[in-house]
């Protein structure tokens, strides 16, 4: 609370480790192995970054945290706790934040488990992606799904119980049956969130190559009609076990919804933390240095900086707020700026206003590509 008694506004912090033990074959994230020196100096770069973003403390207290990259569990434990210790000595955290670990199973372990409870970590995200051998070994992935279940097992028993797994589908030879296969045997284990993309064949990554259109392992993919399939699949069996779709990619049992991730949906400021990092603070947007050598020597200088236009702002409400299952709330400038939108896409059957809200239909979360852009076209 502030001296005069009033709120402080809602602040997420997202802390990127930009390092993993090996570049899976589709990710294009800004990411790359490293050596335990390399690592330590770039905690200590995060830490004086921290230091330095000190002031946003007097004014925000902190809902929730989320350590991404990489392999944020590639660190030791201590360096972890290190990191969070230094968010909890200059900002306001609150006591039930949500605080959230990614880690790849093969790089965990008890004493690991044990300095991110005593930290306050309290939600860990497991990057499974396929419960098929096959599937991880093609795509790069450094575990086997007995390493994963060994994970997750030790994750339950140092009492975590709010536990995310990450899946894909549409991977190179997949079948509609190995992909249920994996939700089944995901389920089996009760995780309370479960997020399932579908793969993006992404510019320099070595399946883009192999995979992009005219590629020469093209025809390895599942064809249009079976990736439909899996994606009905994946909403009609997770509903099937209690899992609720609250995102267009995203399903929890009931009060396991990302709250960190609802945040960058509803426009919550943020604050991004480490290499290459994203903020959104006060109606800016902003995106830290990329450059690992310049970041290690202190370069904390924002590398691209936008002040959103009202126009901005609204679309990324529209569209951002329309991922969400219960979609956005319909003000009058909403109202006024997106009527014809509105109207188009509820003869589309793409879009339903009920209850002072505007949400997208099942046909218009099936393609939700195009009916979120519409959104962005200066129509009016």
């Amino acid at each position: 609370m502030h001296e005069n008694g009033e709120r402080q506004t809602e602040l997420e912090i997202y802390i990127h480790i930009p390092f993993c033990v090996q570049k899976c074959a589709y990710c294009d994230f800004l990411s790359a192995p490293a050596d335990e020196m390399v690592r330590g100096q770039y905690i200590e770069a995060l830490k004086e970054e921290i230091l330095q973003r000190k002031p946003l403390g007097s004014e925000y207290k902190v809902t929730s945290i989320f350590m991404g990259g990489g392999t944020p569990s590639i660190l030791e434990g201590a360096q972890t706790a290190g990191i969070l210790k230094k968010i909890h000595d200059h900002f306001t955290v609150e006591a039930d934040a949500e605080i959230t670990l990614e880690c790849n199973p093969g790089t965990l372990s008890e004493d690991k488990l044990s300095c991110y409870r005593q930290s306050g970590v309290n939600r860990l995200s497991l990057g499974l992606q396929s419960a098929d051998n096959r599937e991880l070994k093609i795509l790069g992935r450094i575990h086997t799904y007995e390493e994963f279940l060994e994970s997750f097992s030790q994750a339950r028993k140092k009492g975590f119980h709010n536990l995310n797994v990450d899946l894909m589908s549409a991977l190179p030879g997949q079948t509609r049956e190995s992909w249920q296969e994996t939700l089944h045997q995901v389920i089996a284990l009760h995780p309370e969130h479960i997020s399932a993309y579908s793969l993006i064949i992404e510019e320099n990554t070595p399946f883009y190559d192999r995979y992009r259109p005219g590629g020469r392992e093209e025809h390895l993919l599942p064809d249009e009609d079976t990736e439909r399939q899996m994606y009905y699949d994946t909403r009609d069996i997770l509903r099937a076990a209690g899992y609720e779709r609250y995102e267009i990619s995203n399903y929890a049992k009931a009060g396991f919804a990302c709250r960190h991730n609802l945040g960058y949906w509803e426009r919550k400021d943020y604050l991004g933390l480490g290499l290459g990092a994203s903020s959104l603070i006060k109606g800016v947007r902003c995106q830290n240095q990329k450059k690992l050598s310049a970041y290690l020597a202190g370069d904390y200088t924002y590398e691209e900086v936008q002040k959103l236009t009202r126009q901005e702002e609204q679309e990324e409400t529209m569209f951002l707020g329309l991922r969400k299952a219960e979609g956005v709330p319909l003000t009058e400038e909403l109202l006024e700026v997106y009527e014809g939108t509105f109207q188009r896409l509820e003869q589309q059957g793409l879009l339903y206003r009920e209850g002072g809200r505007a949400r997208l239909t099942d046909l218009g979360i099936d393609v939700s590509n195009y009916a979120l852009a519409e959104f962005l076209q200066d129509e009016r």
